[in-house]
């Protein structure tokens, strides 16, 4: 079950590499528009806490020889695929506004359509439930608690600098 492990974390990492080509992409555009990015000192440690989840969950497993628990796992993979869903829905709902980094356009107007309909921040839940679930998969529960706690300092953080950007 271990290679199946790492196939999973390998088409996470391949969503992440998808995820910078479209981000990349929109931080263009958005600095075409007269963009103005917020955050830039947060952002790099974003960067690092998510890489550590991808390195640090299949590590956990083969140097602890974490089991695969079928009433875990399954459920957990479950949490995976919709929170890779939820994060797309947040990706095409804010089409060219949506970037890893916080990036305003000044004149655009905020999203409320979508998953944006009945949450201010639905792309973080996304974010929060795959991070957590996705080492529980494999049972590497060190490495759900550290992402936890990390990810937490650093989506308050996060939120507070994009809720102030976009009140200006």
């Amino acid at each position: 079950m271990l290679s199946a492990y790492a196939v999973l974390i390998g088409l996470v990492v391949l969503e992440r590499l998808a995820e910078l080509v479209v981000a990349r992409r929109n931080l263009a555009w958005a600095r075409a528009k007269g963009g103005i990015e917020y955050g830039r000192r947060h952002y790099p440690w974003i960067v690092v806490a998510h890489v550590a989840l991808l390195v640090a969950a299949p590590a956990e497993v083969w140097l602890l020889d974490r089991p695969f628990v079928p009433a875990l796992g399954w459920p957990m993979l479950a949490i995976v695929v919709l929170a890779q869903a939820l994060r797309w829905w947040c990706i095409g709902t804010l089409g060219r506004q949506w970037n890893t980094r916080v990036v305003v356009v000044p004149g655009m107007p905020l999203v409320e359509r979508g998953p944006y309909r009945w949450l201010r921040h639905p792309n973080y839940v996304a974010v929060v439930a795959e991070g957590a679930a996705l080492p529980l998969v494999h049972t590497a529960w060190l490495t759900a608690l550290a992402f936890t706690a990390a990810n937490a300092v650093l989506l308050t953080i996060r939120i507070k600098v994009e809720d102030a950007a976009i009140t200006y």
